[in-house]
């Protein structure tokens, strides 16, 4: 069995699962932050850190362009191919620099995100859901989501408020999850509307547009649930399945479940993975001391430009770790 590890709870400002919820969100909470008398000094300390944004899909093409614009102006963004160099020739980044990335690439990722970056240069890197390129099934969390709000029940998941249904589908075994997930499907009154997702071709374009391609497994399980077999298994196919599409294989990894699974990183180094990513609402140093546990900013499309801006200065992640926030 894996050892018993907590699963992250729905980050702020969106999350590794789902749509934003403007109704949730903590923008008019902490947006008096950038004007708090320590933002210059976080500022400044920045300036010597790396930030790498982590991204999903860009509800607001509008505002995640007036975000883009506010990099070019305050901070020197950098592909990942330029973090990969800084780690193998162990030179540090340049000042203020910054990575954007997104994770489970949906298709806004082409359709809106790509010509927002060209059209200001800057590069970026999508982590892919492999099983379901090429297909128009949603992703597993909108799914569950749909079903037990049209019936679908499981016997693991008599849990009263429907918000308690993600929360609890992410803390179970791995089996068991998938378990659940089939009985709700055979309960439900009705199927979930179909998603189109990204196609191989479309990876391609992302690939040759300037946003590198990376794994974030096959199915996006939380991988500090899942036995070892498993944790090999999602990597590996995801691997495979990548490196067909794109005739190249990929170096860089995003671990769905946001946190560092150190039997995930073994295989990574078996697979000759250069970079790995969390989720864990941190800056890091200019050269990465562990490249396989490189950290990253959460950040939503629609995050408002006073909490971009803190969430930048890495004044918004110390004080959501004061006041006790749950991080990946």
């Amino acid at each position: 069995m894996p050892p018993i590890v907590r699963c992250p709870a729905e980050p702020y400002g969106g999350g590794w699962h789902g749509a934003p919820d403007d109704a949730h969100r903590p923008d008019a909470r902490v947006d008096w932050l950038r004007f708090a008398p320590v933002q210059p000094v976080f500022r400044a300390r920045a300036a010597q850190r790396l930030a790498v944004l982590a991204y999903h899909g860009v509800t607001d093409p509008r505002s995640f362009g007036a975000q883009l614009d506010r990099l070019r102006r305050l901070a020197t963004p950098v592909s990942l191919g330029a973090v990969l160099q800084a780690v193998t020739e162990r030179r540090p980044l340049p000042a203020r620099s910054v990575l954007v990335t997104f994770d489970d690439a949906d298709r806004s990722v082409l359709t809106h995100a790509l010509p927002a970056l060209n059209a200001r240069g800057i590069p970026a890197a999508a982590f892919v859901i492999s099983e379901l390129i090429g297909t128009e099934r949603p992703f597993w969390w909108h799914e569950a989501d749909f079903l037990a709000r049209h019936g679908g029940r499981a016997r693991s998941l008599d849990c009263g408020h429907p918000s308690q249904l993600l929360p609890r589908l992410k803390a179970m075994p791995d089996p068991d999850r998938r378990r659940s997930l089939h009985e709700l499907r055979v309960s439900a009154d009705r199927r979930p509307p179909r998603q189109e997702q990204l196609s191989p071709a479309d990876l391609r374009a992302l690939r040759d547009g300037g946003v590198a391609i990376g794994n974030h497994t096959q199915g996006h399980p939380c991988l500090g649930r899942c036995d070892d077999a498993t944790v090999r298994a999602e990597i590996t196919g995801a691997h495979e399945d990548l490196t067909r599409w794109l005739g190249e294989p990929p170096i860089a990894f995003a671990y769905p479940d946001g946190g560092h699974d150190p039997r995930a990183e073994a295989v990574l180094q078996e697979l000759g993975y250069r970079l790995g990513f969390l989720s864990d609402h941190r800056l890091g140093p200019r050269l990465p001391s562990h490249p396989l546990q490189i950290s990253r900013l959460q950040v939503d499309s629609t995050t408002s430009t006073r909490r971009f801006d803190t969430i930048l200065s890495g004044l918004e992640p110390a004080y959501l770790r004061w006041r006790g926030q749950p991080m990946a």
